[in-house]
């Protein structure tokens, strides 16, 4: 299977990899990797692969062994750490002095309308500095691979959004804005982050069709912030061009509206120059998880 983007630094030992960080970014439709460097948080490898999902309603698992067969830097089992960022459609925060881990089932039951599957459970993230939860669902069959592909690792998973929810979190990233309203763009679906004064306030996904769609859900969580769109410093990450019909539409509405940037913390080589900025805005923050 050949990766759809591959950006490498000449200088990595593909052998010598306990002392790095390896950070992985999966979900039916797509899966990516980077290695960083931890303390200097300089990337030095990135791979990113879209799956035929109209060839099979469950791709993810058969299209993960053949990237890991005889991959060059996958195949290592040993890392400095592993993070593992899973982009489930189920999830939600819960407040950390509400959150029990024996009812992580129920929080997300409470939040979808129907209970969790024979083939799912449910894993929990704590943000400690923001104090919450995050609780999100994944398919047992993906643990049982990931704890066979790495039995000797102690591994950390995480949900997209914690990721995303971690990058936004630097200072920089507030871009001297009191009020900022990320987006973070994947196939259809679109995650809302809005921070005020850099403290976290909200985090949702929604899923459009079109952009009126996009539109009117950004206005409608807007407009429940009791926030002035103009007030506000719109910043777009992800799978998302200057040319798209979604920027047209949203820059009617929000005037301070631009691209973000990857985290100031991570180092980029010039290797990394060919990709926009935002892309990889949820990758690049698993690296930052703590």
């Amino acid at each position: 299977m050949t990766p759809t983007v591959a950006l490498r630094e000449d200088s990595f030992d593909v052998t010598q990899t306990d002392s790095f960080q390896l950070c992985l970014e999966m979900s039916k439709e797509r899966f990516r990797f980077c290695v960083v460097e931890p303390g200097t948080h300089r990337c030095f490898w990135l791979e990113d692969y879209t799956f035929p999902t109209l060839l099979t309603e469950n791709p993810l698992l058969p299209s993960l062994q053949a990237i890991y067969h005889n991959h060059p830097v996958l195949q290592s089992a040993y890392w400095k750490t592993i993070t593992i960022a899973v982009n489930s459609p189920s999830f939600t925060l819960i407040p950390s002095h509400l959150f029990r881990k024996e009812y992580a089932a129920q929080y997300l039951q409470l939040m979808r309308g129907n209970p969790l599957s024979l083939t799912e459970h449910a894993l929990a993230y704590a943000h400690r500095k923001e104090e919450f939860h995050a609780v999100f669902s994944i398919d047992n069959a993906l643990t049982d691979w990931l704890a066979a592909t790495y039995p000797l690792q102690q591994t950390t998973v995480i949900h997209q959004s914690s990721a995303l929810i971690q990058a936004t979190a630097l200072k920089d990233s507030v871009l001297d804005s009191s009020h900022k309203l990320s987006l973070n763009f994947e196939a259809e679906t679109v995650t809302v982050i809005f921070r005020k004064g850099g403290q976290f306030m909200f985090c949702n996904r929604f899923a459009y069709k079109n952009s009126t769609d996009l539109v009117y859900y950004i206005l409608y969580v807007v407009n429940e912030l009791k926030t002035d769109p103009k007030e506000l410093k719109l910043v777009l990450f992800g799978e998302i061009t200057p040319f798209a019909e979604m920027y047209t539409a949203l820059e009617q509405f929000f005037p301070q509206i631009q691209f973000g940037t990857h985290p100031s913390e991570l180092v980029l080589t010039p290797a990394f120059d060919e990709i926009p900025d935002h892309r990889y805005f949820s990758l690049f923050g698993t690296a930052l998880i703590d």
